[in-house]
């Protein structure tokens, strides 16, 4: 039998390169003449540098970047391939894991470590560039990218603003820098679709999981109502009601104000860079993972567009999912899957269903009636 093994991180525990190498050690117990292809996946969030790396070739550097939030300073990885693409992965500067989200970290945070990547890639000669968002601590629409690229955001006195979220409540005028720091056309990867601001936008549904505080979020959805208003008059920049521009707290908006392209679906940008459809097309069956599986899932998540391909492949797709939020029965129709199994017990915390992750998809996988 023929596998291909195309798992998604599950986020805070697991990465995709490692699950990849927990699925197929299990299933060469399991079934020792089994062929497995591995093929990690990621939707734009985490697992999306490496994802891209594998795929394209090239080389991969560390440099050491603002985080999450200003006082923070962490090490992130940024690649450049073989063909001159520099890649970045947002979550590598300013993602969640880093820190424990609070009301503080939220309204403080800032994107500035993606635009120092950015900027070590074009100092490296990289041609082009590939954003990979999600994943992110932050909700301050991109402005610390525009700051780290030598943007100028000013409050009613012509001071610099503070950096992070809530402060650009008093933002007044952005000055772009005298000459661009980078001028490399950007192609952003992002599992979502909301715009920058609304119901359906960066706070109202992704500030929540960030730490933001009920009373809290119709001041950060000021505050980036604020940012877009001021980055229309004095830049001309009128994306917030383009579909993703609410990715990673509206970092997509703030990249698209400094640079030109184009926010396309990262997971199928991931499975045509990785030639997906070739190795779908020659094995039996597919197998995948997730860390949380819910509604959100059908739009735009990496296994949903695993899904979509295998579908059409007519090739059975079995997905292990930490756990399931909401009518297993009916995501598992609603994506076509050939079974979705959970591999944490209801009884365990999330703290301990993360810790041991890694041996609850073993044991699940390894007693999987395939």
């Amino acid at each position: 039998m023929k596998f291909l093994v195309a798992p998604n991180a599950m986020k805070g525990a697991v990465s995709a390169q490692k699950l990849a190498v927990i699925i197929i050690k299990t299933l060469r117990r399991r079934f020792p003449d089994a062929v497995c292809i591995s093929m990690p996946a990621a939707d734009g969030g985490n697992g999306t540098l490496d994802c891209l790396m594998n795929a394209f070739g090239g080389t991969v550097y560390e440099l050491e970047v603002t985080g999450p939030i200003p006082s923070m300073r962490t090490t992130a990885r940024y690649g450049i391939t073989a063909d001159g693409t520099g890649i970045i992965e947002s979550a590598e500067a300013v993602g969640l894991h880093l820190l424990t989200p609070s009301p503080a970290t939220i309204a403080h945070s800032t994107t500035r470590g993606i635009g120092e990547l950015a900027l070590a890639a074009a100092a490296r000669g990289c041609t082009s560039l590939v954003i990979g968002l999600g994943g992110t601590a932050t909700n301050d629409g991109g402005a610390g990218f525009l700051r780290a690229l030598g943007y100028s955001l000013l409050d009613e006195h012509g001071e610099p603003l503070k950096e992070g979220s809530i402060p650009l409540l008093q933002l007044h005028s952005i000055h772009p820098a005298a000459a661009p720091a980078i001028n490399r056309p950007v192609t952003i990867l992002s599992d979502v679709r909301n715009l920058l601001l609304g119901p359906d936008g960066a706070t109202a549904v992704f500030a929540p999981q960030k730490g933001a505080a009920e009373d809290q979020r119709a001041y950060l959805e000021s505050a980036l109502k604020n940012f877009a208003e001021i980055a229309a008059r004095d830049l001309g920049a009128r994306h917030a009601e383009q579909p993703g521009t609410g990715a990673a707290g509206g970092t997509a908006f703030g990249i698209l104000c400094a640079l030109q392209g184009s926010i396309v679906p990262g997971i199928e940008f991931i499975l045509n860079s990785s030639r997906f459809d070739d190795a779908l097309a020659e094995c039996d069956a597919v197998i995948t993972t997730e860390g949380m599986l819910d509604a959100q899932t059908l739009s735009g998540k990496g296994i949903a567009g695993i899904a979509e391909r295998t579908r059409k492949a007519g090739k059975p797709l079995h997905a292990f999912v930490g756990r399931v939020n909401g009518d297993a029965a009916a995501l598992q129709r609603s994506l076509g899957l050939a079974s979705l199994t959970a591999v944490s017990p209801d009884e365990l915390s999330t703290q301990q269903a993360m810790r041991d992750a890694s041996w609850l998809l073993a044991d699940a996988l390894f007693h999987h009636p395939f």
